[in-house]
């Protein structure tokens, strides 16, 4: 069985603005490239899972979350990071309209995407490592079982948020790369 790294995506990945959903306003965060390539040496599938509110809200639309993402996955290719896929969940069960305001099993703090993935690549889940930059992300990680959880602190604000024991708050990819 295989092992993963679930990351979420804004505040671990690129720097967190409220729905980023345009090239021009993701900006990578320092040292994403070589703290995943050292996870891909690891042997860790690399698997993104995002909550985008956005689309659900109205605020931007699934082409332009895939636009987004496509460029993105393209930036990791070129830098030598390979990523195994990519989940998100596009709904809101207060603020989301039309067919986007509902519950679903897949948004954090629910564990879908983390069993849907666990499923299509065969992962020892015990293995696998959740980094993320909420409680949601790390609630996410608890329901589906995962092995190591971080909570990193180039997000959201972590300073003060009760955190469940099983969590490690962190300030850095490389910082979970030496706990290894």
């Amino acid at each position: 069985m295989n092992k993963a790294l679930f990351i979420d995506r804004d505040g671990v990945i690129n720097r967190e603005r409220n729905y980023v959903y345009r090239i021009d306003d993701f900006e990578f965060l320092p040292g994403i490239f070589t703290s995943l390539k050292k996870f891909n040496y690891l042997g860790y599938l690399i698997i993104i899972i995002t909550n985008q509110a956005g689309i659900g809200r109205g605020i931007y639309t699934e082409e332009d979350y895939n636009k987004l993402t496509t460029w993105m996955l393209d930036e990791f290719k070129n830098n030598g990071v390979e990523i195994t896929d990519v989940y998100f969940d596009p709904y809101h069960p207060e603020h989301g309209v039309g067919k986007y305001k509902k519950e679903s099993y897949d948004r954090k703090p629910n564990p879908g995407m983390i069993l849907k993935a666990s499923e299509k690549n065969a992962l020892n889940l015990k293995k696998s490592i959740l980094i993320g930059d909420k409680l949601s992300d790390i609630q996410a990680g608890l329901n589906a079982e995962v092995g190591k959880l971080f909570m990193v602190s180039t997000g959201h604000k972590t300073k003060g948020v009760p955190v469940p024991y099983e969590c490690k708050l962190v300030n850095s990819l490389d910082e979970v790369l030496k706990m290894l």
